[in-house]
């Protein structure tokens, strides 16, 4: 047999470089298209040198912090649908502890992310080393244990030859459309540097193809004849239709059989926003047409989605038979649904096949209509009302201008705060794959990473980036590196001096107004923060909007040319859309010396009551 002598870093770097990825249109690229790292002295002399040597096969990129390297290796991922990714390294210590949030992240939002932290001496001969955690009770326990909970996939090489095994396990998890999420190869640092004669043949070019799972006969018929007995059918639309390539799909099954659409967080852009079966977002973030369709329907056909409960307003809005067309067994049995494993796009297109000539009557679909119709109504009333002079913006009226000022083809980018759940209901999609949010695990900081790994994933497209003071402030080191990249991103950063989504909630469950804006937080002076000065120090174009006028003004500028554009402007915390949306569980305390927690506590134990625990 022949064997090619590589330390254990030459051999995982070679071997990533080995690997490709078909693609939904059926082309071949590289499954890896990076790796990212901050280096330290747990990864710099050992895989550091390695990557070195693979540098023009397959590049390596420098961020400012663990945390939003890894948002920006995500966003990449899931912007490409899962079938090309990224690595990001760290030292050990801190820099893999700062992993554990992204990794969170991904694990929720089940999206492909290859962590490589360094690790302890496999030898332990200078134990305890620098960084290194030590556990009084477990001798094998390192700082990046904990990372196992929240990784699909975790191992710790403590042996060269221990690659053989590891790396295309990772692999399959990495590609697996149900079992997808974090992988973690903890790599003991002596270990990287340790050479093997490794089997050529483990280097051979192998290109991975993404399972598609068939439907299996006996539930495809259940599911069918509960779609065709339904007067009043609807889909949802989860990330699973955009990562399965299944937009068309779903597109046509809605238009032949007549049944409306609604999307979740992660399926929002299957649909274009104009299209006549689309109904909108769906759930707490939803629109009243989709919520009240949902409520009425009899059948629900969930495709790819996980069902989370922002969704199905913590259980209390869909009363219907829920039909879930999913790969993973878990989202199968959620709310007593008629399981139908299959990947989205064969699913949908057996389903589609069965279905043909059944179509909803005529009385639904004008329902459909006059629902969305109104709906936009709602819309264009807050969007598109002009902006007092007296008074600050509200969020909705931002997205309204910034929404008119950009191209059709553009992706809209956020994640935690007011902005995903405004953008959900509000933001006109209008293009597929035309929205990338991060509200699985709702993680204030991913925006600006984000736009990086969008912009990487979609060079051809440009992007806008919302964030909110408070998750700007929280990870904003990034913005230095998309200057340095040379990305391509409009970010518009909406002031509202604090945490202007959680303190509605803490209003709206009767709390007082305590710790989350500035003015009633602790505080001997309240801050001026210029987010102008402060981007342009990191070398991005920045502004500051003084009207919604201006905001769309500098928005259609900005977005039309190249590098990096930062757009301020002051908002009003306290308004959010009135429309749509349905109850959300929140405890509220039983007991309170307040009379709005009281009130409030009454209106959660209308919300219970509907609630439909079901665990058949």
């Amino acid at each position: 047999m022949a064997t090619v002598r590589l330390t254990m870093s030459q051999a995982l770097t070679r071997w990533m470089t080995a690997q490709s990825i078909e693609q939904l249109d059926g082309s071949i690229e590289p499954a890896f298209a990076g790796v990212w790292a901050i280096f330290g002295h747990g990864n710099v002399a050992g895989l550091g040198e390695a990557l070195y040597g693979v540098r023009d096969e397959m590049p390596t990129f420098r961020g400012h912090n663990e945390q939003s390297m890894a948002h920006i290796a995500i966003a990449y991922a899931k912007q490409k649908q899962r079938r090309r990714m990224m690595a990001v390294t760290t030292s050990i210590g801190p820099g893999a502890t700062n992993l554990a949030t992204a990794a969170a992240l991904a694990h929720v939002n089940r999206l492909p992310v290859l962590l490589l932290p360094g690790d302890v001496f496999a030898t332990r001969a200078p134990d305890p080393v620098l960084q290194q955690v030590e556990s009084f009770g477990d001798g094998t326990v390192s700082a990046n244990d904990c990372l196992r909970p929240v990784s699909r996939y975790f191992d710790r090489i403590t042996r060269p030859e221990q690659l053989l095994q590891a790396l295309p396990k990772a692999m399959s998890v990495l590609t697996d459309p149900a079992d997808c999420g974090p992988v973690t190869l903890g790599l003991c640092q002596d270990v990287q540097a340790e050479a093997w004669d490794y089997p050529e043949s483990f280097f051979t070019p192998r290109v991975w193809h993404m399972r598609r799972v068939m439907p299996d006969g006996g539930e495809l018929d259940r599911a069918m004849a509960a779609l065709k007995a339904a007067k009043r059918p609807m889909i949802i639309a989860g990330g699973g239709v955009r990562y399965a390539g299944a937009c068309a799909a779903v597109t046509a099954l809605a238009e032949q059989a007549g049944i409306p659409v609604a999307a979740t967080q992660a399926g929002k852009s299957s649909l274009v926003e104009s299209h006549p079966m689309y109904v909108g977002s769906l759930g707490v973030t939803g629109a009243s047409a989709a919520n009240n369709l949902a409520a009425k329907a009899d059948v629900v056909l969930s495709v790819g989605s996980r069902l989370q409960d922002f969704t199905t307003g913590s259980n209390s809005l869909i009363g219907g038979q829920v039909v879930a067309l999913n790969v993973q067994a878990h989202d199968l049995v959620k709310h007593g649904a008629m399981p139908l494993m299959a990947d989205a796009l064969r699913g949908i297109e057996a389903l589609t096949a069965g279905l043909a000539g059944h179509a909803t009557d005529k009385a639904y679909q004008a329902e459909i209509a006059d629902q969305w119709s109104g709906w936009m109504d709602a819309v264009g009333a807050v969007c598109d009302s002009p902006s007092d002079s007296n008074s600050l913006p509200s969020d909705s009226q931002v997205i309204g201008a910034v929404n008119r000022a950009c191209p059709a083809e553009t992706i809209v980018v956020g994640a935690a705060g007011s902005m995903p759940g405004e953008l959900h209901k509000l933001w006109q999609v209008g293009a597929v794959d035309g929205y990338h949010m991060e509200y699985g695990f709702s993680c204030m900081g991913y925006e600006v990473a984000a736009g990086i790994g969008v912009d990487m994933a979609a060079p051809d497209r440009p992007n806008v980036v919302f964030a909110g003071d408070g998750s700007y402030l929280m990870l904003n080191a990034e913005l230095a590196t998309a200057v340095m990249m040379g990305s391509r991103m409009t970010l518009i950063i909406t002031d509202n001096r604090g945490f202007g989504c959680i303190n509605r909630l803490q209003a709206g469950t009767g709390g007082a107004a305590f710790n989350n804006l500035f003015v009633d937080s602790h505080h001997e002076v309240l801050p001026e923060i210029d987010f102008v000065a402060h981007a342009a120090s990191m070398g991005a174009r920045a502004q500051k909007a003084g009207s919604i006028a201006e905001l769309e003004s500098m928005t259609a500028e900005a977005i039309s040319r190249d590098g990096v554009d930062v757009i301020v402007i002051d908002t009003d915390p306290g308004p959010s859309t009135a429309a749509g949306g349905t109850w959300w569980e929140v405890g509220v305390p039983e007991v309170s010396e307040r009379t709005e927690v009281t009130a409030a506590y009454e209106g959660w134990r209308d919300g219970k009551q509907r609630q439909l625990l079901r665990g058949e």
